[in-house]
């Protein structure tokens, strides 16, 4: 099985914690050259560091804040205009704040758009070209198991991960014939900040602890844990492998067997 990404350059998003730092550590030890980009640039600078250089990889990082359309499209444009060739794009960001969808406000849904679905397209559009002259190319996005089945509190999320995900299926038609493959990751709950968020939310508003919460869900899960950021990467930089070259369009969760569809 070929999972070489040896000359391949990957641009991966929110790299510097979570399921993105992880995948962009996988990744380089598949040999691929990684190009980190968020808006700490502290942390940007660790993660860098980590990375695995034993196959003479070079690896970089761009500072850009997802809540700031225009400063992704700033970021990108300038570093293509230096560094023009990506193989491998990884959509990710961290999700919006939980709450009832009831209770959401306009600019919640407008922010988040922005933050998920509209960087995707800015990066998607900026990195094409290059992929289409390489007859290469990869885009995976991190989305969530919300795609398949809502997730109770997080409503904003589950709503415009849904359009990321119809996103991501259009562009896989388009975008085949190039030797391009479009696909999506379904994380569940996972290992992440992101987790903690969400266990401190629901033990706030059930009067439970964060443990006891924790122990009722994982207790829903059939494997009886919660998945870790970096076996959602595996399954991520896998997508982005030559081995992985008729995978396209399609949504695969890593959830420990959790949702409940197929």
């Amino acid at each position: 099985m070929n999972l070489d990404l040896t000359g391949k350059t990957a641009l991966v998003g929110g790299s510097t914690q979570g399921i993105g730092r992880a995948t962009a550590i996988e990744l380089a030890l598949l040999g691929a050259n990684v190009v980190l980009i968020a808006r700490n640039e502290e942390a940007l600078g660790a993660t860098l560091n980590e990375l695995d250089t034993r196959q003479g990889q070079t690896h970089r990082y761009l500072v850009a804040d997802f809540s700031q359309p225009g400063a992704v499209q700033t970021a990108i444009t300038q570093h293509l205009q230096q560094y023009p060739d990506v193989h491998i794009l990884i959509n990710n960001t961290g999700g919006p704040a939980g709450g009832p969808l009831i209770d959401a406000k306009p600019e919640e849904f407008i922010q988040t758009f922005h933050n998920h679905l509209l960087n995707n397209q800015t990066l998607v559009q900026a990195v094409v070209p290059a992929m289409k002259q390489a007859g290469y190319g990869r885009i995976v996005n991190i989305i969530s198991t919300s795609v398949k089945q809502p997730i109770v509190g997080l409503g904003v999320s589950n709503t415009i991960r849904g359009a990321v995900a119809q996103w991501a299926k259009t562009l896989s038609l388009e975008l085949g014939k190039y030797g391009i493959t479009v696909n999506n990751v379904l994380p569940s709950y996972t290992r992440t900040a992101r987790l903690d968020a969400v266990l401190a939310m629901r033990a706030k508003s059930s009067g439970k602890t964060e443990e006891e919460v924790a122990a009722q869900m994982e207790s829903e899960i059939p494997i009886g844990r919660f998945a870790t950021a970096e076996e959602v990467a595996a399954a991520a930089a896998f997508l982005c492998t030559p081995a992985a070259a008729s995978i396209s369009g399609i949504n695969i969760p890593v959830d420990g067997g959790k949702t409940g569809s197929l």
